[in-house]
This record gives C-alpha cells, sequence and structure tokens, in this order.
C-alpha cells in the first residue's frame, strides 16, 4: 500500500475511514446504522448485496449517499417485466460512417442499484449476474471490462410476488449478504419527517476515493486468521448442510439444502473485514457471529416442517450459532 508505511497503519486508516463515513452517511440516512455497517462491509470484502425491504424505506437514497461520500459513480437500474439485457450492459450501434460502435449501458459505473431485480425475467438477471462475477461484459463477442470498484446492490420488495421472477438459489449464492431493512422507530421516523419536509440539504463530503476502496479491499484480504476461527465458520455452514456427519440435529429436522462452500469463504473475508472496522488487526469468533445471519439467510431452504411451524431462517441460523 503506497500511502501508508505498513499494513497496521492502513487497517487504523480504514477503521478511522469507516467512522467518518458514518458520520457523513447519517447526515442523510437516519439510523438503519447496521444496514450501513453491513453495505460498507460488502464494498471493502469485494461482495454483492442484496437488500430487502418493504418501499419508501429510503434503499435508494441510502446507495446514493454511499456513492458520494465514497466518491464513486452511480446508476439505478429500474427492473422491468419488458428489461432487455442490452438495455443494461449495452448494444452496438451504428454510426453515421456506418461503422459499429458499442453504446455502453448503466452497468458500466462504480455502484449499480439493481432496483426491484425479481420484477425482470432470468435473461436480463443473468446479464446482470455475468457481469457481478465476471467484472466484464460480453457484447458480439467483444469483451468490456467493467471499472473497479464494482459493487452491486440489487434490491427486493417482499410485499408483492404477484408476476415476479424469484432469483434461483445458484444465482442468489451470488450475493454475500442479504440485508433486510426493517421500519425506522417512532424517534427515527420523527426525525425523517423533519428533515425530509424542510428545505434543508445536506451536503455529503466525500470520504474516500476509488483507490482508496481498491487498497482497502485489497487489505482485507491480507489480514490474518487464526486456524480456530477458520475451523468455526467452515463447521458453522457443515452444520446447515441436512443429512451429513457435521449435521445439527436442528438442521435434520427444518433444511431441506444448506450452504455450500461459498458461504465459508464470505464467512472468513466479511470477519476479516469486520474485525478491521472496529479496531482489531485479526478476526475472532465474535467477527464471524456477526456476519453470519445476513450471509447464512438467503443460502438455506426450509423444509416443509420448518414453513408449517413457522420457523424462519434467521431463527434457525441463531440455534446454530
Amino acid at each position: 500500500m503506497a500511502q501508508y508505511p505498513s499494513d497496521k497503519e492502513a487497517a487504523d486508516a480504514l477503521a478511522a475511514s469507516f467512522q467518518k463515513l458514518r458520520q457523513e452517511i447519517g447526515k442523510v440516512i437516519v439510523g438503519q446504522d447496521e444496514v450501513v455497517r453491513l453495505v460498507l462491509t460488502a464494498v471493502f470484502s469485494q461482495g454483492h448485496s442484496l437488500l430487502v425491504g418493504v418501499p419508501g424505506l429510503a434503499k435508494t437514497l441510502l446507495i446514493q449517499t454511499i456513492a458520494d461520500s465514497l466518491d464513486l459513480s452511480f446508476n439505478r437500474i429500474q427492473f422491468t417485466p419488458d428489461l432487455m439485457p442490452s438495455d443494461i450492459v449495452g448494444s452496438e450501434t451504428m454510426n453515421q460512417q456506418r461503422d459499429f460502435t458499442f453504446v455502453k449501458g448503466p452497468v458500466f459505473a462504480n455502484i449499480i442499484l439493481a432496483d426491484e431485480i425479481n420484477r425482470t425475467p432470468p435473461k436480463t438477471q443473468a446479464a446482470l449476474l455475468e457481469s457481478m462475477q465476471e467484472y466484464a461484459v460480453t457484447v458480439a463477442g467483444q469483451r468490456y471490462p467493467l471499472q473497479r470498484p464494482f459493487f452491486v446492490l440489487a434490491t427486493q420488495n417482499p410485499i408483492e410476488q404477484e408476476g415476479t421472477y424469484p432469483l434461483p438459489e445458484a444465482q442468489l449464492d451470488r450475493f454475500m449478504f442479504n440485508i433486510e431493512l426493517g421500519y425506522p422507530s417512532y424517534a427515527e421516523e420523527l426525525n425523517i419527517v423533519k428533515n425530509t419536509t424542510s428545505d434543508r440539504k445536506p451536503t455529503v463530503s466525500k470520504v474516500l476515493h476509488a483507490a482508496d476502496i481498491q487498497a482497502f479491499q485489497e487489505l482485507v484480504r491480507r489480514v490474518p486468521v487464526a486456524d480456530n476461527v477458520v475451523e468455526y465458520a467452515v463447521g458453522l455452514v457443515h452444520k446447515t448442510r441436512p443429512n451429513t456427519e457435521r449435521a445439527h440435529a436442528r438442521t435434520n429436522q427444518l433444511l431441506e439444502w444448506g450452504a455450500g462452500p461459498r458461504a465459508s469463504q464470505h464467512l472468513i473475508v466479511g470477519a476479516k473485514c469486520n474485525a478491521l472496522l472496529n479496531g482489531k488487526y485479526s478476526p475472532d469468533i465474535e467477527d464471524v457471529r456477526a456476519v453470519a445471519v445476513p450471509i447464512l439467510r438467503h443460502r438455506l431452504v426450509r423444509n416443509f416442517k420448518a414453513e408449517a411451524e413457522g420457523v424462519g431462517v434467521e431463527q434457525i441460523v441463531k440455534e446454530l450459532l
């Protein structure tokens, strides 16, 4: 890392930047501390996130504010049933000289808000998910790399499911976190209403730039992890797999499918980042627990018994912890 003499100083700088980011985002976003922490953890861990919440909880404003404070380009794509893959990645058009030129689509930005991703057909979902995995798009046989850092936040509305295309499990697995947004408390909502119905327009300062974020992403990968922490993370994922030798008793009763190896990887990277954001230089088991629910929430498939008894995935994960 060029600007810091050692990784220790870089780690201290990341923890300080995180506190500053929370302050800046707090100028616009009231409450939602846990959501902000998880979104920033995903950014520094090079992961993508799925935001699940009812309409009107300022999901777009939250992501726009985070993009502003990180000095990154931001595009919002509203997914609809008639959206085509070329509407996302771009297409080739003929210019006046009758040459084909590639016109970039909205996916060419640092932060993409994929609004209501379950409203669009699988072919269009797949176009976005390819760019998430490959950090590039392919049009007419030509490969176009995406600008780094690249981060996708997809939203899903949990209420109306008619005429939607739920993401299949294999594609859900590409999201590091499934973040649930709850309603604000009474005091928070009073604040929100006062702030948003006046002419006050808070300005958000830019805390980090693209090069800083990439340097911090590399730093997160270099964080050392003790063997017992890795064993705990992998053991936790194995507990979620029904009818295997390490399966938990509750798993065999309530789950159809458990989490795959990607969950173990995300648990460790998430724990590393969580440790750094809290001013520690190496993660412990508590850091794994801190990121376990949003990582496992969308990777476990409940069976009929769990659904009939009304046992939620979150409850199962907490029992496994």
